[in-house]
């Protein structure tokens, strides 16, 4: 990695908001989590696609995970305290898109819906020691996205044709009986510009669904051995090029989405 990518897939503790209170003494940072460093890992693979612009797929039954998996080392915790780890997702502008087919690319087409609930996925082994967590990656694996309003199952809620900025929150277990009175002491939030996405319900960039069965273990099955070619690859090219219906271009887009989703290529 360069040095410029280096400081891009690892990132320390720093105020989010500004101090607001009367005692300066609180602002700062338990040194707990301001000592916190956190990188992200597969790094390449998510830049791979940030650079088309990433897509994540949103279902009404929320039964797909995210791909890339987010993924992240952590170091410099204290050994002996107890964190909880938990991951959010905040619109990165309000603004509605679509995709553009005819110039591969993404356009706003508006001001973006109401906002939805939100919600916090917790990772499943939270609260751990600090030990526990830096001993290997941390894999937010289970974490699903829909974007039916009314989820019950505890699905992060997404509205579709949006961008999102996912976030990891390390929060420190506080033992002291008045540690709630400060409670912005105990936490710092991690992101990287390189995970934001556009939620879909059907994925808009063909490159995008190349890059997602070429680098899925899971969809190993439908990749070719000649790297210049891939599921439907004919298909696609005249898809793309406008040379059929605009019915027939429908069928064989539906036709591939619905492969893709049984993949679960989130």
């Amino acid at each position: 990695f360069t040095v410029g990518q280096r400081a891009a897939l690892s990132q320390t503790c720093t105020p989010a908001l500004p101090c607001v209170s009367e005692d300066i003494g609180t602002c700062a940072k338990a040194p707990q989590v301001a000592r916190v460093k956190v990188q992200l890992e597969t790094y390449s693979l998510w830049q791979q696609f940030d650079q088309l612009g990433t897509e994540m797929i949103v279902t009404k039954a929320g039964r797909l995970r995210m791909f890339p998996t987010f993924q992240v080392h952590i170091s410099d915790m204290d050994p002996t305290a107890e964190y909880v780890l938990l991951m959010d997702f905040i619109p990165v502008d309000d603004k509605r898109y679509r995709y553009a087919f005819h110039s591969s690319s993404w356009l706003v087409t508006g001001r973006g819906d109401a906002a939805v609930p939100g919600r916090v996925h917790f990772h499943p082994d939270s609260p751990a020691r600090g030990s526990q967590w830096m001993k290997q990656t941390v894999s937010f694996d289970r974490l699903k996205l829909t974007n039916n309003l009314l989820d019950d199952n505890g699905h992060i809620i997404l509205n579709s044709m949006h961008r999102y900025q996912p976030r990891l929150h390390v929060v420190l277990v506080d033992p002291r009986t008045d540690g709630q009175l400060s409670p912005h002491r105990n936490f710092c939030t991690f992101f990287f510009p390189e995970t934001r996405f556009i939620a879909v319900t059907a994925y808009q960039n063909h490159r995008i669904t190349q890059l997602k069965i070429a680098s899925n273990p899971f969809a190993k099955g439908f990749r070719t051995t000649d790297s210049d070619t891939w599921y439907h690859h004919t298909t696609i090219q005249t898809l793309i090029t406008g040379t059929i219906t605009p019915s027939y271009r429908l069928a064989i887009g539906l036709g591939l989405q619905v492969t893709v989703l049984g993949l679960g290529l989130g």
